[in-house]
């Protein structure tokens, strides 16, 4: 990979970003207008979640045209100046490829509803259903005429059939016609479930029955080679996989250099460590937990794409942190973790500044269309409302689409936004957090710096020091350096046994004496020269 090792990205929503023309939605020259803003941060990509055309019942999710922008997020020539203007920046852009599924809308579907013999078999048409389930909850197939066909999402977002060559073909023009444009690379979305095998039954599971027909199968292995070989090679690109249910060695399969597939993925381990059977059900945080999860990730693992919150799961200070009382101190150390980790960090839009989760008070307020599918399933399985509506609240998708806090009106748009903004832009917003030298936002300035200024953050190996229940010490190094990272990741006093050597080079928490007492949600990493004697 290279010099790919010491990028950081930076996620933009585009709906959620900045408006531009005042119709509660953001937009691409919202986004433009923020490229400053972004370069100052010290990032290197910009991963754009989709700005393709798109009926919105998953938020771009659902595609009816890939080569076209959505009017909502402006048109073409608006796409081809924040590219350059980007590039003007030294930024680069990384667009969403979702290749497992189209909308319902695309011509190729409604060519395929028609029975036209070229699109007939660009998607999975059944006589009869099989018994399997959606990621979304209820069945995975919904009947048009005589014939069914597969969605493992929304009813609105038929999967393509990658059994047939002319879908392989088309899916290579649209990466080609990106990448032409001056796009660095793809975040694939679902990318290790887009082959299935086969469609018989599968065996009968709480949540997913029929994933052993297509995760992780021999087939997408294929399809990644082929894309790789005929179309990435071909540019300067950069690509990480959004991947289901893997594991270190399934992680390893699609990134080692060698078999030239992906360049990193996406795991979801270290996301299910507050839950129970599925995210839906949540369990008090353990440290602990996450300790051990990233730690066999990053011992695993050849190379990280290390997150802690995206556009699909709540965000990270009100899930790992406390969004309350310890507010700057918990997003710092969470902050601390990410940067210091073995792999490429992505940071979600707001997390720079802590943004928290939304303050949803009505079902009627979430926009979301798995938060409303679930919400339903959950009321047939006889699930209490007030639970019903907290299991929304802690874990629905819109916690991470409020709108950006830009300043204490909110600043996003000058309109009601599409997505009810959080209340508390008052107090975190990024025209205040510019204004104060000691913010969360600063802090991230200051952490990429290191970062990017250590070879040892950057490409060290990873070794853990200490887990105990709330503290985690681990330690980079190569042959010449060592960095030790020290966390307190709960809010309550800790001791550690001895002070950490070597020279601290940042820490979240200002105190005379830097001693065996980590204070709430204290941070520190520590750098020094390793003695070859």
């Amino acid at each position: 990979m290279g010099l790919k090792k010491d990028l950081v990205v930076y996620q933009v929503y585009p709906r959620s970003f900045k408006d531009s023309n005042d119709d509660g939605i953001g937009d691409i020259k919202g986004i433009t207008s923020k490229l400053d803003y972004i370069k100052s941060l010290g990032v290197d990509i910009i991963w754009l979640s989709p700005v393709y055309c798109s009926p919105n019942d998953d938020n771009g999710y659902d595609i009816s045209d890939y080569l076209n922008i959505n009017p909502e997020f402006g048109n073409m020539k608006d796409m081809n100046k924040l590219i350059l203007e980007a590039e003007l920046r030294g930024l680069k852009i990384m667009m969403d490829l979702v290749i497992n599924h189209t909308s319902d809308e695309h011509e190729w579907f409604k060519k395929s509803v028609a029975n036209d013999p070229k699109y007939k078999d660009y998607y999975i048409w059944r006589d009869e259903p099989n018994n399997w389930t959606s990621f979304f909850g209820g069945k995975a197939w919904d009947k048009i005429g005589d014939k069914y066909y597969l969605h493992l999402f929304s009813k609105k977002q038929p999967d393509l059939n990658w059994h047939n060559p002319d879908v392989m073909e088309d899916i290579k023009k649209v990466m080609s016609f990106w990448l032409d444009k001056g796009i660095y690379g793809f975040r694939c979305d679902v990318i290790n479930i887009i082959f299935k095998s086969s469609l018989e039954n599968g065996k009968k599971h709480l949540v997913l029955t029929g994933k052993e027909h297509y995760h992780q199968q021999e087939g997408m292995h294929k399809i990644l080679k082929e894309l790789r070989r005929d179309v990435l090679n071909h540019y300067d690109t950069f690509t990480v996989g959004e991947t289901v249910m893997v594991t270190p060695k399934q992680a390893n399969d699609l990134i080692y250099p060698e078999n030239e597939e992906l360049d990193m993925v996406f795991s979801f381990s270290h996301m299910e460590v507050d839950q129970v059977s599925n995210k839906w059900f949540k369990t008090k945080f353990r440290p602990k937990k996450l300790m051990k999860v990233l730690s066999m990730w990053q011992k695993e693992v050849y190379w990280n794409a290390n997150y802690l919150e995206n556009h699909d799961q709540p965000r990270s200070i009100s899930r790992f942190g406390d969004d309350k009382k310890y507010h700057n101190q918990s997003a710092k150390m969470l902050a601390t973790l990410l940067m210091s980790l073995k792999g490429t960090p992505y940071i979600y839009q707001g997390q720079e500044i802590g943004m928290t989760n939304g303050e949803f008070k009505t079902m009627s307020e979430f926009q979301d269309v798995e938060t409303h599918t679930i919400y339903h399933v959950a009321k047939k399985l006889g699930i209490p409302k007030k639970i019903r509506f907290k299991m929304m609240q802690k874990t629905s998708r819109d916690n991470a689409r409020t709108p950006m806090q830009w300043n204490k009106e909110g600043g996003f748009s000058k309109v009601t936004p599409w997505l009810k903004q959080n209340p508390n832009t008052k107090e975190i917003n990024v025209l205040d957090q510019e204004q104060d030298h000691d913010s969360i936002l600063n802090y991230y300035r200051k952490l990429i710096k290191i970062r990017k200024n250590n070879k040892v953050l950057r490409y060290g190996e990873f070794e853990s020091v200490l887990q105990t229940k709330s503290v985690f010490i681990f330690r980079r190094f190569d042959k010449k350096k060592e960095a030790i990272i020290v966390l307190n990741m709960s809010n309550k006093e800790q001791k550690i046994k001895n002070d950490c050597e070597g020279k601290l080079i940042i820490n979240n928490i200002k105190k005379n004496d830097y001693n065996c007492v980590l204070s709430p949600y204290e941070a520190r990493i520590y750098i020094k020269e390793i003695s070859n004697d």
